[in-house]
Parts: C-alpha cells; sequence; structure tokens
C-alpha cells in the first residue's frame, strides 16, 4: 500500500468516525457549545460523513468525487483549525485539525493531477 492509499484510507475512517461522533457524542455536542458553534454542529457531521465517504466511493469509482472530497475536507479541517486558534486552544489540541487539513490537501493535490481533465 502506498502513501496515497494510506492517507485516504486513514482519512475516511477519521471522518466517518468524527462525523458519527459529532451526531451522537455529548461530549462532542459540549465540544461545539465550547466552540460557539452549536447549532453547526449537525451540518458539520454531515459533511465530515459525506467526505468521508466521498474519499472511499471516489477512490473506486470516480477521481473527481475524491478530489471533490478531498478539497471539501482540507477547507472544513483549516476552518476548524482556525476555530480552535480563534478560542485559544494549545497547539496540541489544534494540531489535529491542521494535520487532517494537510493530509486531506495533500490527497487533493496528487487527485488533481491524475484527473483527465
Amino acid at each position: 500500500m502506498n502513501i496515497l492509499n494510506l492517507a485516504i484510507l486513514l482519512s475516511s475512517i477519521a471522518f466517518l468516525y468524527y462525523g458519527t461522533e459529532c451526531l451522537l457524542s455529548q461530549k462532542m455536542k459540549d465540544e461545539f457549545a465550547r466552540f460557539g458553534l452549536k447549532n453547526q454542529r449537525i451540518l458539520t457531521a454531515y459533511l465530515q460523513l459525506l467526505g468521508g465517504s466521498g474519499l472511499i466511493v471516489g477512490y473506486f469509482f470516480s477521481p473527481i468525487l475524491l478530489f471533490a472530497a478531498a478539497g471539501g475536507l482540507t477547507l472544513l479541517m483549516l476552518l476548524g483549525f482556525a476555530v480552535r486558534i480563534k478560542i485559544k486552544d494549545s497547539l496540541l489540541e489544534s494540531l489535529p485539525s491542521l494535520i487532517l487539513a494537510l493530509v486531506n490537501l495533500f490527497i487533493a493535490v496528487r487527485y488533481f493531477q491524475q484527473i483527465n481533465w
């Protein structure tokens, strides 16, 4: 398994997990309240689930879908990182969103290069 396939696998698992947690977990409900984004929790959960699913489905059927999913997840995680910085979370607390943004940026760039426009 190469690094790109590993990145897709790990990112899709992470977003399917966190999307589900965002919908069901009291801890995530509390976190979104702390972020001042209580009303955006459900939207964020569905975007994470769609993005994670898009990575998987796109891998097997559509490079364009995979590119779009990775690009969307990159944007979502950059916004998540910005929120963490805005509320003055520590670097350690903020780092996972930045790492996931960079992983998905890597995926998006690599798949952009593979698409036959």
